[in-house]
């Protein structure tokens, strides 16, 4: 774990982005009991109450993959394997219709960041920083990016470290700029 004191960073819901569907498909339950494990637990050190994993985006393969969540200490870790943000975002609006509920920003939010109650303060992509994942839409508005130079294969507890420790030395500035 990092010597830096993240946990005095409020850091509530954590989003990874990585991998292809076909990457995800290939990896065994055991194998997602063991990275889940591993990656929870990093974010539950630091106070994190969710970290949701989504693959980075469509990559022309129809694999069924499905959710995997476990909970680690105080933190839900949700392996969501859908991979077009707007379809996501449609799915939520027509969902939102279907219950009759009132469609507005606040609703909107809830369906989106579902299990998690905020938006997430950090979006850790697994890939270069030149282009944003299609598998998150809504997330991006008011997250702090952290890009992350390895395969999704490889991506472990360290990295995850690391990129909450680099999130913890920013300044949030919330759309502002300098």
């Amino acid at each position: 774990m990092s010597p830096e004191p993240v946990d005095q960073v409020l850091l509530r819901h954590v989003i990874v982005v990585g991998g292809s569907l076909a990457e995800w498909a290939s990896l065994t339950d055991d194998q997602w009991s063991t990275r889940l494990a591993e990656l929870g637990k990093v974010a539950d050190h630091v106070g994190a109450q969710w970290l949701i994993l989504r693959p980075y985006g469509p990559d022309g393969t129809a694999h069924a993959v499905p959710e995997h969540s476990v909970m680690v200490g105080n933190c839900l870790v949700v392996a969501q394997p859908d991979t077009d943000g707007r379809r996501r975002l449609a799915r939520a609006i027509a969902g939102l219709q279907q219950r009759g509920a009132p469609i507005s920003e606040a609703t909107i939010d809830a369906e989106m960041n579902a299990p998690a109650e905020h938006d997430p303060d950090l979006v850790v992509v697994l890939a270069a920083s030149h282009r944003m994942p299609p598998s998150l839409v809504w997330e991006l508005a008011y997250s702090e990016l952290v890009f992350v130079d390895s395969p999704w294969q490889h991506f472990a507890a360290q990295q995850l470290d690391e990129a909450m420790a680099s999130y913890a030395h920013r300044h949030r500035r919330f759309g502002g700029v300098d």
